[in-house]
Formats: structure tokens, sequence, C-alpha cells
């Protein structure tokens, strides 16, 4: 009896987990950016979510030339700042509570970026030091308020690591030597170059930014 239960459940175990290898991944709804098609993006500071208070000048530094590249007109980031602070705001997150409606009437751009820095800098854990940039983003339809797309993306200095030689001592050692070497050179940075270039780049696939009109690929995703 006990043998023909635990059959059945390994049979109904196995089915479930055929089931799921053959469930097709779910195609990303771009009914309400297609139907938007904003030209232009007023790209907003950045809010920090990581303790690194270089985080947002290093991703907003970098967020513009992917977007540009995709398609779309960018409103001068350093022209936006400028505005901003003018008006008395310099905080991102007070930026970012300001009305749509605003920001459209001010800049006239069709669409603007949000973005939430999730991970940011070097983190030190027993056996090795990783330098590691995470994003969340959110394209918002400045005329309704109606989130067009949003996505994440993640970059870090592990994808690539091999494991060194030398044991348990040349582990602990490059450990130190690459926290030391990534805080002092700011590898954040670089990271945060690539994060922005996978989380804004057109045409990547399932999920990714559609291409925008000043791209000779527009319209073909």
């Amino acid at each position: 009896m006990i043998f023909k239960l635990c059959k059945g459940l390994a049979a109904a175990v196995l089915l479930s987990v055929l089931a799921t290898g053959c469930a097709k991944p779910v195609p990303y709804d771009y009914s309400a950016f297609k139907q938007s098609r904003p030209k232009s993006i007023l790209v907003l500071p950045p809010v920090n979510s990581s303790p690194d208070v270089k985080a947002p000048y290093s991703m907003l530094a970098q967020m513009s030339f992917p977007l540009a590249e995709s398609g779309y007109y960018v409103y001068p980031v350093a022209v936006a700042n400028e505005a901003f602070r003018e008006n008395g705001l310099s905080n991102p997150a007070e930026i970012h509570a300001v009305p749509f409606n605003k920001l459209q009437q001010i800049f006239g751009a069709d669409a603007a970026l949000y973005v939430d820095i999730k991970e940011y800098g070097t983190s030190f854990k027993l056996l090795s030091s990783e330098v590691a940039v995470m994003a969340e983003a959110r394209l918002v339809d400045l005329k309704s308020g109606q989130i067009l797309w949003s996505g994440s993306a993640r970059a870090s200095s592990a994808e690539n690591n091999n494991n060194p030689s030398g044991g348990l001592a040349g582990l602990l050692v490059k450990a130190i030597i690459d926290q030391i070497a990534n805080t002092l050179t700011d590898k954040g940075h670089t990271y945060a170059g690539i994060t922005s270039q996978r989380l804004l780049t057109a045409g990547g696939g399932n999920g990714q930014l559609l291409y925008g009109p000043r791209s000779p690929k527009y319209g073909t995703d």
C-alpha cells in the first residue's frame, strides 16, 4: 500500500515537473507602449536604494546613450537637473513625486524614465569580493500617467570569475586585493554602464524596450 502511494506521488511530481518545463513564457504586454509610441524621453535622476552615494550620478551619466541608440530623443540630463534645481527640487524622491502633467507641461516630453538603484558597489564576502549594480526602471506616459514599460537589469564582476589557484589562503588574499582595488577605482561606474545597456537597449528580446522613431528598426518589433 505504501509502495503504491509513493509510486503515485512520484508520478504526480514527475508530471508536474514536465508540465512546468514545457510551459511557454508569457509574452510581454506591449499594448500600451505601442499605442503611445513615445518619441522623446525625460530621464529623471535615479532614486538610490543602495548605500553608495555615488550610485545616482554614475547611473544618470550613462542612461541617455542606450536610449538614444535605441531611437529616442533624450532630454539632456544636465539641463533637466538645472531646471529642477531652479524650482527647488534636488532630491530624486521629490522629483519622482512631481505630477506627470507638470513634467509634461515644463519639458514637453512624451514619457519619463523612473529608475531605482537597488544595488551598487563592492560587497565583501568570506572568500570573494563582488562589484554589482542592479536597477529597476519604468517608462511612464506623461499625458496619461500610464506605465508603458518596466524592467530590471543587473551586472556583476562575478559573472566571469574563475576559481583561482592557491587554496583557501589564495582565495582570501585575492578577495582582499579585489575589495581594495574595486573601492579605490570605483568599478561600480563600469558595471553601472553595463547595467544601463542591458536595461535600456531596445530589441534584446521579450521584455526589452521597443525601438524609437529615430531607429531604422522602428516598427519592426
